[in-house]
């Protein structure tokens, strides 16, 4: 009978594993598409409406004059995106210098005309209204 219940307890145990997993999976994918159509945006030079679609934590540590004028100076030197591909992404309740929250953080492997290798890292988090969007992006 013991052995039956230490059984019961670790099958359960698996399959709570299992359900989590596959829950982050949904969660990664689901920002990882957000990050991706933010990007879009970006990489079109449209700097201020990238900033309109952030996260309201990112809108309210940074004016919209300010990321216009910091992206023009981070991303115009680097021409046209030629590639862009997923490195990696991992789930977060928290992260440094930001309040509690679902994020995840998605490094890519990137080329531009002008840079052939650079890492993007871009953070969607979970907004208020349920919604992933861009809540930090930095380039490297």
């Amino acid at each position: 009978m013991k052995r039956q219940l230490v059984k019961f307890i670790a099958v359960a145990l698996l399959l709570s594993v299992v359900s989590c997993t596959a829950e982050q999976s949904e969660q990664e994918k689901a920002a990882v598409d957000s990050a991706k159509t933010w990007l879009s945006i970006v990489d079109k030079g449209n700097y201020a409406k990238s900033w309109d679609e952030a996260a309201a934590y990112f809108k309210g540590a940074l004016k919209k004059d300010q990321w216009n004028s910091a992206l023009t100076a981070a991303r115009t030197p680097l021409g046209a995106l030629v590639s862009r591909t997923v490195k990696n992404t991992a789930y977060k309740t928290a992260l440094p210098d930001a309040p509690d929250g679902e994020y995840v953080v998605i490094v890519f492997e990137s080329s531009f005309e002008n840079k052939k290798t650079a890492i993007e890292t871009v953070t969607p988090m979970m907004d208020a209204d349920g919604s992933w969007r861009v809540s930090g992006y930095y380039i490297k």
